[in-house]
């Protein structure tokens, strides 16, 4: 199990050392701490809007998980700072990562 693969199936997992048990952000096949093997966890995902920005019509925030990991992710509302959100969609477009946030 891979995260690439894992994103491109719509699955956000969070990579964690196996040894030393830290979150590698950004993904890697090995940890950046101490060269562990990467398990990929799944958790009930939610995160807190920690800046945003409009262009035309749409919304983008940048959302902070576990106080670690940090993502740019389109939202259908007016977000506002501070707000919880959780992945409601996620993948692969021509080789970038895409979040959506509800």
């Amino acid at each position: 199990m891979n995260f690439e693969s894992e994103l491109h199936n719509g699955n956000f997992y969070i990579p964690e050392c196996t040894k030393c048990l830290k979150v590698v952000w950004p993904p890697s096949e090995f940890c950046n701490h101490c060269f562990g093997e990467i398990s990929l966890k799944k958790k009930a995902h939610k995160g807190k809007i920690i800046e945003f920005s409009r262009q035309d019509d749409m919304y983008f925030c940048l959302v902070e998980f576990d106080e670690e990991i940090k993502v740019m992710a389109k939202i259908p509302d007016t977000p506002e700072i501070g707000q919880t959100v959780k992945i409601s969609k996620c993948g692969i477009s021509n080789g970038n990562y895409f979040f959506q946030v509800i």
